[in-house]
């Protein structure tokens, strides 16, 4: 078995297609593609700046510049159309082949299960039908810095009470998961799609099936 002490997880893309998610998705983007671009390039700043302080109050703030908008206002649509507004829709999101039978048996393994999510996973994961197996889940935006900033994968190594270097993180970004895991000092693995595999990622393994992960894992 891999010399590791957990396995840790994004969710978006990582756990399930986003493009099963993106395709619900397309009314709301055409009716607030405004909202959306803010919030984007509201958490392109707080990643390239670690801006101290309340998340939800700096991205509402940020926001609102470039909206000229009340930031509470935005603050107040942003929860109640994203944060909120998005999560029924995972009840028809399908994971991906795999995913369930590959955390059984990395418990049965005995190690550690995680998540790290960069947008609240909570109610994501219980409608998902995968709010069970976790030792720990978390939330970048609770921290206060994204990733790939190393701050919220070394918090989440110390709440799986492993060190850094012993744990997997699987995410689907170069950018985001590969890149912040290894900044902390973790290992990690990537999921690719088979048109488009990515080999020079920086990753310690890429794989397109779930069954690639258990054996690379447990073998």
């Amino acid at each position: 078995m891999l010399d590791i002490d957990a396995v840790a997880f994004d969710l978006d893309g990582t756990l399930y297609p986003n493009r099963r998610f993106y395709l619900r998705l397309v009314p709301f983007i055409v009716k607030e593609h405004r909202l959306l671009r803010a919030m984007g390039k509201a958490r392109d700043a707080m990643r390239a700046a670690a801006q101290e302080g309340r998340f939800y109050d700096l991205q509402a703030r940020i926001m609102a510049e470039l909206l000229k908008e009340d930031p509470e206002i935005v603050k107040e649509k942003t929860e109640r159309l994203i944060y909120r507004g998005w999560e029924p829709l995972f009840r028809r999101v399908k994971l991906f082949d795999g995913v369930r039978e590959t955390l059984e048996a990395f418990q049965a393994a005995g190690l550690k299960l995680g998540l790290l999510s960069d947008f609240p996973p909570e109610a994501k994961l219980e409608h998902l039908g995968l709010a069970d197996p976790w030792d720990v889940v978390m939330c970048s935006e609770r921290t206060g810095r994204l990733k790939p900033d190393p701050l919220s994968f070394r918090e989440l190594a110390d709440r799986l009470g492993a060190a850094p270097e012993r744990v997997l993180y699987v995410g689907n970004s170069v950018a985001y998961d590969v890149r912040g895991a290894r900044a902390a000092g973790m290992k990690a693995a990537l999921v690719a799609s088979m048109f488009r595999r990515r080999r020079k990622s920086g990753a310690d393994f890429v794989f397109t099936d779930y069954r690639q992960l258990r054996a690379f894992v447990l073998s």
